[in-house]
């Protein structure tokens, strides 16, 4: 498919996040700890909310999908930068760059628009209880999951459509641990700057957007609670700012990357650590770890499989 246009680089190298040893070396003590969180937090939340039928709620589906998203982005990029530093084996093929690209947006895109999905059940149950059950059905369930999922693919398809028409000339060096559009464009042979407004318009736009959106729902939630309970804003303030939180340091780094593709310090990178390795572990901790009925249910799975296993 690409072989005409791409006859003369074939792998990417990855500079990585760090030439010294010493900096290596925690990073990959770093990544290797952390990734196994991840693993171990998110898998435990799908299978306890897809085995236990008192979480089998609009709220809980959502966030099933959320923890399965973020299962999956961390485990395009971040077992990948495990092995690079401890092989010392930096590269990627062209092709394995492009479909990373590809992956990583369609599971980015798919991720900010479900938080938008949760943001509205949210909405709904807290402003519109009584109608909840009749707004939050199933089918309304699967159509914000199937909407989400069809708009990342759709977003990332647009981007794929620009960058198979790029051409390489020689520089085939990343100046980071995974393959992303600023770093991709900027080694094609024409002036980057050509491209910017492509990457802002697009990728730019979906983070910004979903963001404020976010923001907007998070401050009509508690403008809510706040005009019919009083005493019941300091609790919804807690659990909201938490949410706040994790949408700030998730939304944060792919505002700074595709709002301003092209920075002269390479903090892209670091700020990248946040959204594949500290989000998805924030994310069970945050909405589903601090449920009371989540952990019963976390209790009631383990219980059971340990159960399991010792009769057997």
């Amino acid at each position: 498919m690409f072989q005409n246009n791409y006859t003369e680089v074939s792998e990417f190298v990855f500079l990585g996040l760090s030439t010294s040893k010493e900096i290596q070396h925690f990073f990959l003590a770093f990544s290797m700890v952390f990734y196994g969180a991840i693993i171990l937090g998110n898998t435990l939340v799908v299978f306890t909310l897809a085995f236990d039928p008192h979480l089998h709620s609009p709220m809980y589906f959502l966030l099933g999908n959320l923890s399965f998203i973020d299962l999956f982005l961390s485990t395009l990029t971040v077992p990948k930068m495990i092995s690079d530093l401890s092989s010392g084996h930096n590269t990627i093929s062209f092709h394995g760059c492009v479909f990373q690209i590809f992956v990583l947006h369609v599971l980015g895109a798919s991720e900010m628009v479900l938080l938008v999905a949760m943001a509205w059940d949210r909405y709904v149950a807290i402003c519109k209880p009584l109608h909840y059950l009749t707004v939050m059905t199933p089918q309304m369930c699967v159509m914000l999951l199937s909407g989400a999922w069809v708009i990342g693919f759709l977003h990332s398809v647009v981007q794929l459509t620009f960058i198979v028409k790029l051409s390489f000339c020689g520089p085939n060096e990343i100046d980071s641990f995974y393959c992303d559009l600023p770093q991709f464009i900027k080694l094609a042979c024409i002036d980057p700057e050509k491209m910017q407004f492509m990457v802002t318009a697009n990728s730019g736009f979906i983070s910004t957007g979903t963001f404020f959106l976010l923001i907007i729902s998070y401050i009509v939630i508690l403008l809510t609670v706040r005009k019919h309970s009083s005493g019941d804003l300091s609790k919804a303030l807690s659990t909201l700012s938490a949410h706040i939180t994790v949408v700030v340091l998730f939304f944060g780094p792919c505002i700074f990357v595709y709002m301003w593709p092209f920075p002269t310090v390479p903090v892209d990178k670091f700020l990248a650590i946040l959204d594949f390795m500290i989000t998805p572990i924030l994310n069970p901790a945050i909405y589903t770890l601090r449920n009371k009925d989540m952990k019963v249910a976390m209790r009631r799975l383990i219980t059971q499989l340990f159960n399991l296993r010792t009769s057997s």
